[in-house]
């Protein structure tokens, strides 16, 4: 019996959470037509949660009426001095982590320099760190800062070759794990730190963390996450996995609002050599409005915050918090996403202009996939138009996004297509010059969304 999206979407049983936040309409977002749009672009920015536009009224109105003794005396017991204790309990869920682990302040890439500071301590000896080839520019250019900060104990050959990239194997789009513990042993104890990313933001891999911080802690060396594109979209689980330190934002999956607060995971009783970056709010609690003179660090990651987090670019990720609780938890989110995603896999993977992977499992249905367009009688540019799928066809290895490398690579069909199914009332978001990334988010998104993208993208192919 073929798959009925609309039944699923009657038979979910999150249905109810889509209600809990608001819908962009077409019409405001760059569409023709009446209606809500159909956002796929989660990956990039969350939606508002109707619950966290509450919150922000609420507290304009303590403001309004209480002004500073917001930060102590809170009608909504929200005391703007403890905020970012409304969300470490949910955080730390989250991640898999204890609460005394995690903090909530500041932006992604200052929490990786404030983490870099403390944890990169190169020697003469150890002095390497491995990040992947392809990760986040935010991330690529800090790591990079970082050797040039200890030029009193690097050679300026050291500096220049300290970064490792990680690369896929020619032809593949995505990193193998084994190739990754295989280059961990062969550099050794030349390696300080060990930083990727938990979902790759370009092509959407999540990757076997477990394997990798235990071949990381095997040749002595530190291991650290962005969770930045997992965080909210895939369940985390840091203490198990070993991870030694983590930073993330709130924008995405967490629907934090635009430049959000975030932050960091520190593992309990790791050892930062004495190179903490102090600031007031990393204070003892208790005695923070004291003043003293002498710092008196809060025991775990708390300790490393610097300034008190912004109450307002709190507020919304409280209420999606409150939400993600209220369904069950991450692994219930999980369990919808993968049905979700995996549907959306299906519909792309029978579209004609499908044109396959490049990772080895997906070779032979690519090579059918060709010779089908060749004996269809096409001519030679329409099977050149088309799209592959860059992210990982195994559902383990994937999250919610899904990302879309058009065809011919250069000739601006991208664009084309990406601007037709705008202004078809399809939303996802563009990495130029070749690549659009779609991500059915479960906490909003519906089968019929993913049907309806689907359909959408095959037109506007159809339009080139």
């Amino acid at each position: 019996m073929p798959f009925d999206p609309i039944e699923a979407d009657k038979n979910d049983p999150l249905s109810w959470t889509r209600d809990e936040f608001e819908l962009p309409l077409r019409a405001e977002s760059g569409g023709h037509g009446e209606g809500d749009l159909i956002y796929l672009c989660g990956n990039s920015l969350g939606l508002l949660p109707k619950r966290g536009r509450q919150i922000v009224n609420e507290e304009l109105d303590v403001w309004s009426k209480r002004a500073v003794y917001g930060h102590f005396a809170h009608p909504h017991d929200r005391p703007w001095k403890d905020i970012d204790q409304c969300v470490l309990p949910g955080l730390a869920r989250l991640v898999g982590a204890k609460e005394s682990e995690v903090a909530h302040t500041s932006t992604l890439t200052s929490n990786i320099h404030s983490l870099f500071i403390s944890f990169y301590r190169p020697t003469p000896k150890r002095w390497k760190i491995v990040i992947e080839k392809g990760a986040f520019p935010s991330d690529w250019y800090a790591i990079h800062s970082h050797p040039a900060l200890h030029s009193a104990i690097l050679s300026p050959e050291q500096i220049e070759n300290a970064i490792v990239p990680l690369s896929p194997r020619p032809g593949e789009d995505h990193l193998r794990t084994e190739d990754i513990v295989s280059k961990l042993a062969e550099i050794g104890d030349e390696v300080a730190v060990v930083w990727i990313g938990c979902v790759q933001y370009y092509t959407g891999q999540f990757f076997e963390v477990e394997p990798i911080a235990r071949k990381t802690h095997e040749i002595g060396a530190y291991f650290g996450l962005d969770l930045a594109h997992a965080i909210g979209n895939v369940p985390v689980k840091l203490n198990d996995w070993g991870v030694d330190f983590a930073a993330w934002c709130t924008y995405k999956y967490l629907c934090g609002g635009p430049g959000s607060v975030a932050g960091y995971y520190i593992k309990d009783g790791l050892d930062d050599g004495g190179r903490r970056l102090a600031g007031w709010w990393g204070h003892n609690r208790q005695t923070r409005f004291h003043m003293s003179p002498e710092f008196d660090p809060i025991p775990g990651a708390g300790g490393y915050q610097h300034s008190n987090p912004p109450v307002f670019s709190s507020l919304p990720l409280i209420a999606t918090l409150e939400i993600i609780d209220k369904a069950g938890g991450i692994d219930v989110l999980r369990e919808k996403s993968e049905r979700l995603t995996g549907y959306f896999w299906d519909l792309l993977t029978s579209s004609k202009w499908y044109r396959g992977i490049a990772s080895p499992d997906r070779q032979e249905r690519h090579e059918q996939q060709v010779a089908q367009a060749t004996s269809s009688g096409l001519p030679a540019d329409e099977r050149s138009k088309g799209f592959k799928i860059l992210t990982p066809s195994d559902p383990a290895q994937r999250g919610c996004q899904l990302s879309l490398l058009v065809l011919p690579q250069g000739s601006g069909n991208m664009d084309k297509v990406f601007q037709a199914m705008v202004e078809r009332g399809v939303v996802g978001d563009e990495r130029r010059p070749d690549v659009m990334r779609l991500s059915a988010v479960p906490l909003y998104n519906r089968f019929v969304d993913a049907k309806r993208a689907a359909e959408e993208l095959e037109r506007a192919f159809e339009g080139l």
